[in-house]
């Protein structure tokens, strides 16, 4: 069931580190506010580690929890392993709503392949209310199991509030963090969670999960490599981490392979017999989480030998950062925290599977503890007050009887005050009234210079001399026109950024403004194609042109009006920018916005630059990057050049190029049209392959081949205004009628670019 508090702690104890989340709704939304992932003094299940050990390095590590953080005003959740555990989900007939829980518990009986009193047991109703059929889930796991990971906690004199299986866990992180991977009950989602001793299948469905633990896990490759190489376990592990590096990777990944073929097996076996229990129900994709998904080349593998899409997710979607969290650090620890995320969701009441795991005795127990500290203090609380007020009553009378002389004398200190102030007033007012004349003269002429500091700043973040000396060469020819120096790098290696349009709005509230004050996509407004008439006044191809990019009034344009925040929440100014664009560099995605680069800053993209404007800029920046984590607040979009789909304007200009043709044919009826680059008159866009008799080239299962050749992007940001004046927070210009409450206007009139 739900907590009642705001925060709560999420701890999940592996057998290789103990994981726990801290998260809160105390400002509206689910976010980190704090996090840590201490590791065991040894692996548990490694080899030669007794129970008796296991038992005091899980203490030890608990404790190092414990002394670390304050536990006794949250509410706690844990997560017990899949072994052991059922999950089960039955229709039952059509009864009245109050009769549900005795056919529950018919089913369990019935269903639970253990006896009832050795399990902890309880169930969800699942179905929708409106739905006519009547799903439950019912979910148990053997007492020992329970008992063991309560026992832990107890030691520490830790209060626990729920227990749940860790796959049920999963099953409640992808329905709240990806809810657009279970839309039905036709298709299904498989959570892949490698652990160090085991795997857990999850098969995710909108109202159900199938479970299955594999017995395979980041260990069996540790065991592997011990055999082979003759190690002890620890020794084993450390080569496991370090094989990618080391001379001796192929033979290291030779002994691995048996374990990659068991383990991708046994996943091909499950997902069989689940679609044989399910044939109306397709699998369409593979979400890898744990520890064990690190290992190289275990990703791919599973791809391939499946045929289904593997995703091994680097950050989460709807999780916000709380002041003080590090967000590089956290999506560090990404891949390990799905159970945790999934065992906070419960704990914060917005989870899909509430069932609760803990004994029913301990539940009690646990209420009574907690009251009881409640009532003493509440009766000290009252006696203390009680005292407080019949000391502080005398001392009033005492204190005003003696007081009457200096009464008298203060009010007529008063008096003379009141007439100061009158005077003083009138000298105010007077004053406000030139300082309101001078101010509605200076207006036109405040904050006009932030504009041009943004835009400034946005182009010095793109590919140059400075940020890529490598190639300035390339930056030096591209200024001079020189399309020989630039043609001497291959096109997909050269670090370059061509911005084809960029409109730029102001709101008052940045939380709630939207993008997409203009379409700058090129198939949505009708066009033909880029270049052509259209762009037949572009001079000076590949440089910025400032004009006709300043946005609606270039200052106060809010994103969208007639919009503000929820109340008493504080409203923060800034810049809504979109930014649309193409690139020849072959890995887009590095120059944009690279994975894992925030402490190497060679290897910084746009985005990343951006993010680090104090460090990027002379000084302290004006501006910052509002909440990159947060989807509805940043994106960025990426595709392939291609003049028949949907991607922004301004990109190339349209040409004809002759495709080869059968012997006989006219040569203009292998005409195609293309999109080129205006300076080096080379191909941008995705091109149809042919061979020399003019038939199509294909690949071995039929299909044409295409030359993929430049990508373009589309990038939504927000920049807060830091220090922003109290009249830009307090109010905006007003617009006209026609345009309250929708988005104002791009001033965006052709294509602009640069390097």
């Amino acid at each position: 069931m739900a907590a009642e508090t705001d925060t709560v702690w999420a701890i999940d104890i592996g057998n290789s580190s103990l994981k726990a989340l801290y998260l809160s709704t105390e400002r509206g939304v689910v976010e980190v506010i704090g996090f840590d992932n201490i590791r065991h003094g040894k692996i548990l299940s490694g080899d030669g580690v007794t129970d008796a050990e296991r038992e005091e390095l899980v203490a030890l590590t608990l404790r190092k929890f414990v002394n670390k953080y304050d536990l006794s005003m949250d509410e706690i959740i844990i997560s017990v392993p899949s072994q052991n555990s059922f999950a089960r989900f039955v229709n039952l007939p059509p009864v009245e709503e109050k009769r549900i829980p005795e056919m529950v518990k018919f089913e369990a009986v019935q269903q639970i392949p253990f006896g009832i009193s050795d399990v902890q047991w309880d169930w969800q109703l699942m179905s929708e209310p409106d739905s006519p059929e009547i799903k439950v889930g019912i979910f148990a796991i053997k007492n020992e199991v329970v008992n063991a990971a309560l026992e832990h906690f107890s030691r520490e004199d830790i209060q626990i509030g729920y227990v749940q299986m860790a796959p049920m866990a999963l099953y409640n992180y992808l329905m709240h963090d990806r809810p657009d991977l279970a839309t039905s009950d036709k298709q299904a989602t498989v959570i892949l969670n490698v652990g160090a001793d085991n795997t857990d299948l999850v098969v995710c469905t909108k109202s159900a999960v199938w479970q299955r633990c594999i017995l395979i896990g980041g260990n069996s490759f540790t065991r592997a490599i011990s055999d082979a190489f003759r190690l002890n376990f620890e020794k084993a592990e450390k080569l496991k981490r370090t094989a990618p590096v080391s001379k001796y990777a192929r033979q290291i990944f030779q002994a691995m392979k048996p374990v990659f073929t068991d383990l991708g097996s046994e996943v091909q076996r499950s997902l069989g017999f689940y679609n044989n229990s399910n044939p109306d129900t397709k699998i369409t994709r593979i979400i890898a989480l744990g520890g064990g998904t690190k290992l190289r080349g275990l990703l791919k593998y599973l791809q391939q030998t499946l045929q289904i899409p593997v995703e091994r997710p680097d950050s989460f979607k709807r999780l916000g950062m709380g002041p003080g969290v590090s967000p590089a650090k956290f999506h560090e620890n990404v891949s390990g925290f799905g159970v945790v995320y999934g065992l906070a969701l419960q704990g914060l009441g917005v989870a899909r599977i509430e069932s609760n795991l803990l004994p029913s005795s301990v539940a009690r127990s646990m209420a009574w503890a907690s009251k009881g500290k409640y009532f003493i203090a509440a009766a000290c609380i009252l006696l203390a007050v009680s005292l407080m007020c019949f000391g502080r009553n005398g001392l009033d009378r005492m204190n005003h009887s003696k007081g009457s002389p200096v009464r008298a004398k203060i009010s007529s200190i008063l008096g003379t005050i009141d007439k100061g102030n009158k005077e003083l007033d009138d000298v105010i007012r007077k004053g406000d009234e030139s300082a309101a004349i001078i101010e509605k003269e200076s207006e036109p002429f405040k904050y006009r210079e932030m504009i041009p500091s943004l835009y400034e700043i946005i182009i010095a973040a793109l590919p140059n001399e400075k940020n890529n000396p490598k190639q300035a060469g390339l930056y030096q020819a591209f200024a001079a026109g020189d399309v020989k120096g630039i043609q001497d790098i291959p096109r997909k290696e050269r670090k370059q950024i061509f911005i084809t349009n960029m409109e730029t709005f102001f709101s008052s509230d940045l939380a709630t403004a939207q993008f997409g004050g203009a379409d700058m996509f090129r198939k949505s407004r009708g066009m033909s194609g880029a270049g052509g008439e259209e762009y037949e006044g572009m001079e000076e191809y590949g440089m910025m042109e400032m004009e006709g990019m300043g946005g609606y009034g270039e200052y106060y344009p809010g994103g969208m009006y007639g919009m503000g925040g929820q109340p008493g929440e504080e409203k923060l100014p800034g810049f809504i920018v979109t930014i649309g664009g193409y690139s020849p560099y072959g890995k887009i995605t590095e120059l944009m916005d690279p994975y894992g680069a925030e402490d190497n800053q060679e290897k910084w993209g746009v985005v990343t630059r951006l993010l680090h404007l104090d460090d990027f800029v002379d000084g302290n920046s004006p501006f910052e990057v509002y909440k990159k984590t947060d989807p509805n607040q940043f994106s960025i979009d990426m595709g392939e050049v291609n003049r028949d789909e949907e991607m922004p304007v301004g990109i190339g200009v349209t040409d004809i190029r002759y495709r080869p043709m059968p012997p006989g044919s006219a040569k203009e009826d292998g005409a195609e049209w293309i999109l080129v680059d205006p300076m080096t008159k080379e191909t941008i866009s995705e091109v149809a392959e042919w061979e020399e008799n003019g038939s199509k080239k294909l690949d071995r299962r039929g299909v044409q081949l295409f030359t993929i050749n430049d990508h373009w992007f589309v990038l939504n940001i927000k920049f807060l205004w830091r220090d922003a004046p109290e009249s830009v927070k307090e109010k905006a210009p007003e617009l006209p009628a026609y345009m309250r409450g929708r988005p104002a206007p791009s001033a965006t009139t052709g294509s602009t670019g640069t390097k």
